[in-house]
């Protein structure tokens, strides 16, 4: 085949989106017979298939084909491109250099051009990635002025999505949604690029996980799902995606499966050079541990989570304060809430706050939080923020001593975190109000919730969760302080069983059996499943 042939084959895999047919082919040929189109087509497909060095090299090509055609607007956008493409790969100050180059050849246009919106999007990012969102909000409406204004989709979504992004940081939730599902209405369609499109799909399903829409956030992360499945050979946007996927499987408590998608996430976030949110995956790594009580390795996933510019709090507070450390754990969400301000943030920190500050007696201070964040829950409209703050009051009442006002918003959580199929959150609840019936009198029904809650989090694994409801119900710890989860896993050691025959008797992963019998020989101090079982039978466990 000739040239013109191959070059034509190329842009219709492109087209097609069949991204590894269409890298391969434009790269393959001779550069002479490329315009700066095709060159923006190959730094495309170099962009998805995760080649981002391939990508900026593609980009700066393009740029130059631009202006040896006089085609300044072209390299405008280009410049742009390589901005946008730079800044998340954290080369600030080169990304800033072609920022100012692309607002220098706008200038030497007479005529207004659609890619001045496009500046004006790398302008914004500018000032979002430096935390100034008073600076951004302004531009955001211009972008979404020029993507109609000239019938750009692409940057009609972006400056949508924009807009209604910023409108939640002031406080306006329910506009800022209603905008962002508007823009996804472009990417759904399939009128907008796939770079565009995927930014978008992520960068909302982020912004429904900041307000705690888990719902919304569900309905966005099986969309993006399929829109990445149905891209053979795609790596961006696929790490956040099952970034994403570990988030919600996290909150149904399939913790095991939630470990794998952040392994997965991971893997990918590494595979394009690191990525801005592989920070993100760390912390959502340190949850699950915290929660499953391996304290060791939460701990290295907070710091993972630092290292890669996530911050580790309000998690990290929280295994303090598991860990016995009140006063760190305490220190901590008091300079969190003295420097967090705008209310989506503050969201995010008022749950944990309200715990750590009640384990140290400060029952005014709590309640202020407590009414703080069941109002930001009515004011977002998020079930889960208000059932947030349902559990965070009646926490507040029982440490008032108020038993009757605790239940009801105790009750109130556990019908709402049900509603999202949040069995660890739901079994939590329980435990406020067996403890709030306790303090009414009404034992009988306070042992019914409470052993409730204890089966659901020995099933789950949370071991804290479950050790610590046992306590309430008075039962005797287990010889080496096992939890009634770890004596179940050494009765079927005991009994001869392999770690698959245990996960499938137990209906628990291999993995997580694995997590337990490694917790037993540590509790045990042994080293083999010989004497793991021979300490079962001294101790009457089987």
């Amino acid at each position: 085949m000739g040239v013109i042939e191959d070059l034509h084959q190329a842009r219709e895999a492109y087209e097609r989106r069949e991204w590894v047919s269409a890298y391969r082919a434009l790269s393959n040929l001779d550069e002479t017979a490329l315009q700066a189109v095709d060159f923006t087509a190959l730094a495309t497909t170099a962009y998805l298939l995760g080649r981002r060095n391939d990508c900026v090299q593609a980009l700066q090509r393009a740029y130059r084909a631009s202006l040896d055609a006089d085609d300044r607007s072209g390299a405008v956008r280009a410049a742009c491109a390589l901005t946008s493409t730079l800044r998340q790969a954290g080369e600030l100050a080169v990304a800033n250099g072609w920022h100012a180059r692309a607002v220098r050849i706008l200038d030497e246009l007479d005529e207004d051009v659609v890619e001045r919106g496009y500046v004006y999007d790398s302008e914004m990012m500018g000032h979002i990635s430096s935390g100034d969102f008073a600076a951004a909000f302004p531009l955001a409406p211009l972008i979404t002025d020029y993507g109609r204004r000239f019938d750009e989709p692409d940057l009609f979504a972006l400056g949508l999505h924009s807009e209604g992004r910023l409108m939640l940081y002031s406080g306006r939730v329910a506009d800022g949604l209603q905008l962002m599902d508007e823009a996804m209405v472009g990417v759904m369609a399939g009128e907008v690029g796939p770079v565009t499109a995927g930014h978008v799909y992520c960068s909302t399903i982020e912004a429904c996980q900041e307000v705690s829409d888990l719902r919304r956030a569900g309905e966005w992360t099986h969309a993006l799902t399929t829109w990445c499945d149905a891209q053979p050979g795609l790596v961006a946007f696929t790490g956040q995606c099952a970034t994403h996927r570990g988030q919600l499987l996290r909150l149904h408590g399939a913790y095991s499966k939630a470990l794998e998608e952040l392994d997965r996430a991971i893997a990918r976030y590494l595979a394009v050079g690191s990525d801005p949110a592989l920070g993100l995956a760390h912390y959502e790594h340190a949850e699950v541990y915290r929660v499953l009580g391996e304290y060791s390795a939460a701990e290295a996933a907070y710091d993972n989570a630092a290292e890669h510019g996530h911050t580790a709090q309000p998690g990290r507070a929280l295994l303090w304060l598991a860990q016995g450390r009140r006063d760190a754990a305490a220190a901590a969400v008091q300079r969190l809430l003295a420097e967090v301000r705008d209310p989506v943030h503050r969201s995010q920190i008022l749950a944990a706050a309200v715990e750590v500050l009640i384990s140290s007696g400060e029952i005014e201070a709590v309640a202020q939080l407590s009414e703080e964040l069941s109002g930001l829950g009515e004011s977002f409209g998020s079930t889960a923020l208000q059932a947030a703050g349902h559990y965070a009051v009646a926490n507040t009442e029982l440490a008032r001593g108020a038993g009757e006002p605790a239940f009801s918003a105790a009750q109130r959580a556990m019908r709402a975190w049900s509603q999202h199929d949040a069995p660890y959150e739901t079994a939590r609840s329980r435990v406020l109000m067996g403890r709030a019936l306790r303090l009414m009198g009404d034992d009988e029904s306070a042992v019914a919730d409470l052993v409730a809650a204890h089966k659901s989090f020995a099933d789950l694994g949370a071991l804290p969760a479950e050790e610590q409801t046992a306590a309430l119900l008075g039962k005797e710890p287990a010889p080496g302080g096992l939890s009634p989860r770890e004596v179940e896993v050494l009765r079927l050691v005991a009994s001869g069983m392999s770690n698959s025959e245990i996960a499938t008797q137990l209906v628990l992963s291999e993995k997580t059996v694995a997590r337990h019998l490694s917790s037993i020989f540590t509790k045990l101090d042994v080293r083999s499943r010989t004497a793991a079982a021979a300490f079962a039978y001294e101790h009457s466990l089987v």
